[in-house]
């Protein structure tokens, strides 16, 4: 079994600062584990401006955001980077276990940092009834497909809930020379940023309803149009508001959830040495309010190593 001093899961952009904040404040054996073949996370996709304002004080692009603390970690010789690396099981006394090409590795850290950021809800969490064609997507897969793999994932779309991902990608589907029908959101307001709402849907007259939800998804093979359906106070349906819209594609942005589920497999609320940081601890609106928070994680989880020797 390896012997750590620090291992930090997850390389997003929570993961990159902890790394460079715990190596600034002490910490001179770190390992950093990503699941992904590079380090940035899901910053990678975000190929829109809107980054780095707070923190660098310039407008970035989700990757020019990445880079910088791409550029950090690869300047820190203490730091060992694991690309292709999947944590799969976490035990009380922060033995880890991960999986990466051709081998399985187990991990005694002295400390730990769990960045390892959030998945996004999908149709099923939230109950929209009817068939099960293909063309339904969470958001992010949809800016994934785009993105990083050049694949249109359809040509007519809803978007179902208004949180950044979904709005964001509204306004990507209209620059590829798809249409969006619609974005359908069951709250009186957006979810997302105000900044989103009007770049992304406002500026290119994109039909906005709020106070409304899909109520069933129709298609044989693949989707063919939505019910959708006005709510009132109680999110409960008024009958004859009921209207169908026409679509190929059905994205759903209805937020997204921490991923924590290997400290639940560890079995116990409270672990010494162990610390979260990054989308993994709260859902941010901002990348760099998430970089800022995990810095202290870093310098937490090295204070930590520190004080127990």
């Amino acid at each position: 079994m390896l012997e750590r001093d620090l291992v930090i899961v997850g390389a997003g952009p929570a993961g990159m600062a902890a790394a460079v904040s715990a190596y600034e404040h002490g910490a001179r054996d770190i390992l950093l584990l990503e699941r992904d073949q590079y380090l940035g996370g899901i910053l990678n996709q975000c190929i829109h401006t809107g980054f780095g304002l707070n923190y660098f004080k310039e407008v970035l692009t989700g990757p020019e955001y990445a880079d910088r603390f791409i550029k950090k970690v690869r300047a820190i010789d203490k730091i060992e980077v694991s690309l292709k690396s999947i944590a799969v099981h976490l035990t009380q006394d922060k033995i880890l276990t991960f999986i990466k090409p051709g081998a399985i590795q187990k991990i005694k850290a002295r400390a730990l940092i769990m960045a390892t950021g959030a998945r996004e809800r999908t149709r099923e969490m939230i109950h929209i009834p009817g068939d099960r064609p293909a063309g339904v997507f969470s958001a992010g897969l949809a800016q994934k497909l785009i993105n990083i793999e050049g694949l249109l994932p359809g040509k007519v779309a809803v978007i179902v809930g208004s949180g950044d991902i979904g709005l964001i990608m509204a306004r990507r589907f209209i620059l590829e020379g798809a249409k969006v029908k619609a974005v359908i959101e069951i709250q009186k307001q957006s979810r997302g940023l105000m900044r989103n709402v009007v770049q992304c849907v406002e500026d290119f007259g994109i039909p906005f309803y709020l106070s409304h939800k899909i109520s069933r998804i129709y298609g044989k093979n693949r989707v063919e149009r939505v019910d959708v359906v006005k709510v009132d106070e109680n999110l409960e349906e008024i009958p004859g508001s009921k209207f169908q819209i026409e679509c190929d594609t059905v994205l759903v942005s209805v937020g997204l959830i921490p991923e924590n589920e290997l400290m639940e497999m560890a079995g116990t609320p409270s672990i010494p040495g162990l610390f979260v940081c990054g989308n993994a601890s709260k859902i941010y609106d901002l990348v760099d309010s998430a970089t800022r928070d995990s810095e202290k994680a870093g310098k937490m989880a090295a204070e930590y190593l520190r004080n127990s020797r």
